[in-house]
């Protein structure tokens, strides 16, 4: 239900560590407001040993290994200093946004990577 077209099931729209949003489905399926500048993208998780789950948006076209995107959660800006890395993509998040839901969406991206190299 999240993604680009109304007839994606959420489980065709997540990847391997990623899931698209955009802000049309946004408000279909979420309380809060779209909270990115770019009006689609990917949310994505990683997990970082030292700091936990990491979130991050990628907006689209910036999404390749050559850009980091714009972390979301805590976990993601220290995983980012300790790599003396800042995100290098040209679209942010809204002046005060509530980025709670878009966590959220991120951390459910890594439990389906749990879930599927627990399947392995």
């Amino acid at each position: 239900m999240i993604g680009c077209s109304s007839g994606n099931t959420e489980d065709d729209l997540y990847g391997s560590g990623f899931i698209e949003v955009n802000e049309q489905t946004w408000v279909e399926n979420y309380t809060s407001p779209y909270p990115f500048t770019m009006l689609e993208g990917e949310i994505a998780c990683a997990s970082n040993p030292a700091f936990g789950r990491e979130v991050f948006f990628h907006p689209k076209g910036y999404t390749d290994e050559s850009y980091v995107g714009i972390p979301l959660n805590k976990a993601a800006v220290d995983g980012l200093k300790l790599s003396r890395l800042t995100s290098n993509v040209p679209y942010s998040v809204k002046e005060g946004a509530d980025l709670s839901e878009a966590v959220q969406i991120g951390l459910k991206v890594c439990d389906e990577q749990e879930d599927e190299l627990a399947n392995y």
